[in-house]
């Protein structure tokens, strides 16, 4: 879609009073930006496949109908050279490397050492930053025309061989600042608008091409996408992924923070683009370091959130990352304190950049608070906004990583590439001395030694799960549309989840059991209501759950299966509660804990191998609800755990012979979600948001 320069020129300004801290614009700007953003001729580019044919799965209103249905796993958070910070962290891989890398290929690290995958993935998408897309390795390209600009000098040959060493760090400090130093430039009048927007539509382009030319129907799939990066004024990151549901007709450019830093003006865009036959959804991620602003129950211009609203966003954000390197949004031990497992891997600072020791506020930025607080909007007559389904990603800035903890390395390209840089082993002298003066980087005291700590919360996180017919860009599209999805914290555990009325105990035990699952019942992200039930049925009976989890070959066995309920009193009061359903090896839930006795479980850390004797390879149940009421809207999700493994910083330090850095998790338990089922009594329905472009099972 064509936007128009003045829109770009407010939206530019905006963006950099945003980064001084200033407040937010006045009623004017907000005006003339939302008369600018969407003009009536837009330009929809219509592209080829390159002779790709897509085999479409047959249309049906029944699963049962259905071919049976596959896991697949894939990664949709992927940047690659074409996104400024990824550029100043070392990265000249392409989009092209990264499929080749999803596909299995092995992938040079911006710190000269090759990476490679166990097994290829199932799909894949490159998200690179709508912001000045592929605009720093022009910069940086002393050959250009665009690089003689004096601002772009902070880029020239950042990436030539050799400048990876501590001593670079600080140009690529800089370098990471290229955003705001060119949209500086152009508000000044230095620099042209249009010549960065040809560096994008290129770029852009070009990113369509490799999406088109890897993507293999049936055997790999890939999916145009990109990253939308917004921040609030006080740092809150409120960035999504943007995913096309195909690629033969896309818009000219991104939008981007560039146009607008409000979501809602994206889903405005989205909408416009959906009315012109081009279809997409919005993810959002890191809502743990949003500062309480991606679930907060007000809008972007502060008024309490009304059913306009709700419908526009689950409409373009039927999904949500709940894990990913920068820390798990799942919930938070201020938010649920009798979850024992709600402290993984958490992130405590907010924003999406470097270097911001500011905590990120816990209300509002967690998922399972966010699905409470739906549940409430739900009972005030206002459409549920966060009826979200879940997935994983990475964001990878260095186009492929390895979602293993004993091979992680971190997303920060060079400076992430060795255990010191990561913080899990001790720094020399030298290198400690030149970091504590970085701006970006700190240096703390641990156990005597001094330690980089600006990396030590991430995590080798996560993996994107659907059930989908066949492994085609319209068959997973329409599971993440439907929410059949599922996220992991790196291993490949599979995971389902049904909800129906009148389920035999036995039902997973059958050969049919999957297909009478979907033919009676409703699966994960669907909704559920009393009148899905049997006439023989009462109306207040309590539906049954069926879970089932498959543990990854290549890590840890399972040790307990979960499902957790949240749901709203008379009194319109939201509570929650987790409970193990099934336990490895057989053993019984004791009925007073609602827990699974512990399996004794062990790591030793002195070669991080772990106990063989103990967890299960798979778990499944069907389980009811014994305080089930049909009067109250609730929702249920499953939650798989692992035995426990080595973390990462403590593969770090066994791999340098060191002791593992004292002040951090030495073990932790890797673990899957399914999406949510969403409960509503007898006289409640939930809303067609779609219209004519719903996608159901």
């Amino acid at each position: 879609m064509k936007i128009r320069t003045s829109s770009i020129l407010i939206a530019l300004t905006i963006f950099i009073v945003a980064c001084g801290g200033a407040n937010e614009p006045n009623e004017a700007q907000r005006s003339a930006l939302a008369q600018s953003i969407f003009p009536t001729n837009y330009d929809i580019v219509e592209r080829k496949t390159a002779g790709l044919e897509v085999q479409r799965a047959a249309d049906s209103d029944n699963h049962a109908h259905r071919k049976e249905l596959s896991a697949y796993f894939g990664d949709v958070h992927v940047h690659t050279k074409y996104s400024f910070d990824a550029y100043a962290f070392g990265t000249v891989a392409t989009p092209d490397d990264a499929y080749r890398f999803a596909k299995g290929k092995p992938l040079r690290h911006p710190a000269g050492f090759d990476m490679q995958l166990k097994k290829p993935l199932d799909f894949y998408a490159v998200t690179d930053h709508g912001f000045f897309l592929g605009v720093a390795s022009v910069a940086a390209d002393t050959t250009t025309n665009f690089s003689k600009y004096s601002f772009a000098s902070i880029m020239h040959d950042l990436n030539e061989p050799g400048n990876t060493g501590i001593f670079n760090i600080l140009d690529r400090v800089r370098a990471f600042g290229i955003g705001r130093t060119l949209a500086l430039a152009i508000v000044d009048g230095d620099l042209d608008l249009e010549e960065p927007l040809e560096i994008t539509r290129s770029a852009w382009a070009d990113s369509i091409r490799a999406a088109d030319m890897h993507n293999d129907p049936g055997q790999f799939t890939t999916f145009v996408a990109y990253e939308y990066t917004s921040t609030t004024t006080d740092a809150g990151s409120l960035h999504r992924n943007v995913v096309f549901e195909g690629s033969d007709r896309v818009p000219e450019e991104p939008f981007s923070r560039m146009h607008s830093r409000n979501p809602e003006d994206l889903w405005d865009w989205m909408d416009t683009l959906r009315a012109a036959g081009v279809e997409s959804l919005a993810i959002p991620h890191n809502s743990n370091k949003s500062n309480g602003d991606m679930f907060s129950l007000r809008d972007w211009a502060g008024n309490p959130l009304d059913d306009e609203y709700a419908v526009k966003r689950i409409r373009n954000e039927p999904l949500v990352e709940i894990t990913q390197i920068k820390g798990t949004s799942e919930t938070h031990p201020v938010l649920s304190s009798r979850d024992e497992w709600a402290g993984f891997e958490l992130v405590s600072t907010r924003g999406g950049g470097m270097g911001n020791p500011r905590p990120s506020k816990v209300q509002g930025s967690y998922v399972r608070e966010a699905w409470l607080n739906g549940l409430e909007l739900a009972g005030q007559g206002i459409t549920n906004p966060f009826a979200f389904g879940v997935i994983g990603s990475s964001d990878t800035h260095t186009a492929g990583t390895q979602y293993d903890e004993a091979s992680f390395t971190s997303k920060l390209g060079v400076l992430s590439a060795t255990a010191d840089m990561r913080g899990s082993v001790p720094l020399g002298f030298i290198d400690s001395t030149v970091l504590n003066v970085i701006p970006g980087q700190s240096v703390a005291k641990v156990d005597g030694e001094s330690f980089v700590t600006s990396q030590q919360e991430f995590g080798a996180s996560g993996l994107a799960g659907v059930w989908a017919e066949e492994n085609t860009r319209e068959a997973i599209y329409a599971a993440f549309r439907r929410k059949e999805t599922f996220g992991t914290s790196g291993p490949r555990i599979r995971i389902r989840f049904f909800a129906g009325y009148g389920f035999p105990d036995n039902l997973l035990d059958t050969s049919d059991g999957v297909a009478r699952a979907y033919a009676d019942g409703v699966t994960m992200g669907a909704d559920l209501s009393p009148d899905m039930a049997d006439e023989k049925i009462s109306a207040d009976a309590a539906p049954k759950f069926a879970v089932w989890a498959q543990a990854d070959a290549d890590s840890a066995p399972l040790q307990r299966l979960q499902i957790i309920k949240g749901w709203i009193d008379v009194e319109g009061k939201t509570h929650e509660r987790v409970i193990d359903v099934a336990c490895a090896g057989g053993v019984a839930v004791d009925p007073r804990t609602n827990r699974c006795p512990e399996n004794g479980a062990t790591v030793d850390l002195g070669d991080c191998s772990t106990s063989a004797d103990t967890g299960a390879s798979e778990l499944r149940t069907v389980w009811t609800d014994t305080e089930f009421d049909a009067n109250q809207r609730s929702f249920y999700y499953a939650r798989v755990l692992e035995n426990p493994t080595c973390r990462w910083n403590t593969w770090d330090a066994l791999y340098a012979g060191t002791q593992p850095r004292s002040d951090l998790a030495a073990t932790l338990q890797e673990r899957a979600w399914s999406s949510p089922i969403q409960y509503h009594p007898a006289d409640e329905s939930a809303k067609d948001v779609m219209g004519d472009r719903r996608v159901l099972p």
